[in-house]
């Protein structure tokens, strides 16, 4: 009797399944396998050494300034975030209220549609197409329609709709398009160039993934100032800690260390692919660190909890209209190997 409808009637995001040992195989929420940059925890220490009794630049200037250099914008196109979901909240929070109207692709990252049901909003999901292109309704007005999500390359799929697609939506809709890139360093090319040709194109992206550092929380999103000033006053007043934002700063600076890891994963995700294959599963190319594998006439949900009970994590999804599926992260080649052992067991 205390929360407010909407909160009361909604079920919450659930993230994915954090096992509390490190005695399994984790390939079930997308985590770099290798450790960060030695550059990170040296930026670490070096701000731990340097005091922590007083509260950090709040808007996160050291990483803007480096994020400036390596993107080629200024440094007041950057807004840093507490982790890329932090940057979506604050998006959603300033664009998006009460019966307003907020659209975005389905099967998609969930997490969009619970910030909706958090200011009490509509979400809209409008299907992929059979071959994960957008259809033309994607771009069409709405009433009320205040905002547009689009995860690229897309979470389950790990499929990327092309930066020339994106420009020809944008430029149709009433409303801002934020693009999240949280995977984008694993596909062949992005949409940051798209922010200064349209200003209603935003890119989300986040440390998580390709820099290992899911661990730290540290996103960021790139808009024109105009829309950073508004952003600006919606988020917390230190929402990034001075460790986070040394940390951050350090990884995005060791362009050899990425181009390394990036390397290594892609290799990974191509034999991990082509193994799952000939084992029956229908695999659509992913431009992302996970593969969504499919099969037809095979029941996955028993599939994933017999990898479990071997104490090996994927994550099992099923989609209304879609079916189910495995989506599967791309591990170290040891933990790629003990997967494959084992789900050949179970589907060979």
């Amino acid at each position: 009797m205390y929360f407010r409808p909407n909160i009361d009637a909604m079920a919450g995001y659930v993230p994915g399944e954090q096992p509390g040992t490190d005695r399994v195989v984790k390939l079930n929420t997308n985590e770099n396998p290798y450790p960060c940059s030695p550059d990170v925890v040296e930026a670490i220490e070096r701000a731990a050494r340097a005091g922590l009794g007083r509260y950090p630049n709040p808007m996160g200037q050291p990483f803007r300034e480096r994020a400036a250099e390596v993107l080629g914008v200024e440094p007041d196109w950057i807004l840093c975030g507490n982790g890329s979901d932090d940057i979506l909240t604050i998006v959603t929070r300033a664009l998006v209220g009460e019966g307003d109207l907020l659209r975005l692709p389905y099967p998609s990252y969930i997490l969009y549609k619970t910030l909706a049901e958090l200011q009490n909003a509509r979400a809209e999901e409008v299907p992929f197409e059979s071959d994960w292109s957008l259809s033309e309704a994607f771009a069409t007005g709405g009433d009320r329609l205040r905002l547009v999500f689009l995860p690229n390359p897309n979470s389950p799929s790990g499929t990327f709709v092309p930066p020339a697609r994106i420009l020809e939506l944008a430029e149709r809709l009433p409303c801002p398009l934020l693009v999240d890139e949280a995977y984008v360093d694993f596909a062949e090319t992005n949409c940051m160039e798209l922010v200064a040709r349209c200003e209603r194109i935003m890119v989300s992206r986040t440390l998580s993934k390709s820099y290992s550092l899911a661990g730290l929380r540290f996103g960021y999103l790139v808009a024109q100032p105009h829309l950073i000033e508004q952003f600006v006053k919606v988020k917390d007043s230190y929402n990034c800690d001075s460790l986070a934002v040394a940390g951050a700063a350090a990884a995005l600076g060791d362009g050899a260390w990425l181009a390394e890891n990036r390397a290594k994963i892609l290799a990974t995700r191509a034999r991990l692919t082509d193994r799952v294959r000939k084992l029956g599963f229908k695999v659509v190319d992913s431009q992302a660190n996970f593969v969504w594998a499919t099969k037809e006439g095979t029941p996955l949900r028993p599939v994933f909890e017999r990898l479990k009970q071997q104490r090996i994590y994927v994550r099992y999804m099923n989609y209304a209209g879609w079916g189910e599926g495995l989506r599967i992260s791309v591990g170290t080649d040891e933990q790629i190997d003990a997967f494959l052992a084992e789900i050949e067991r179970i589907v060979g």
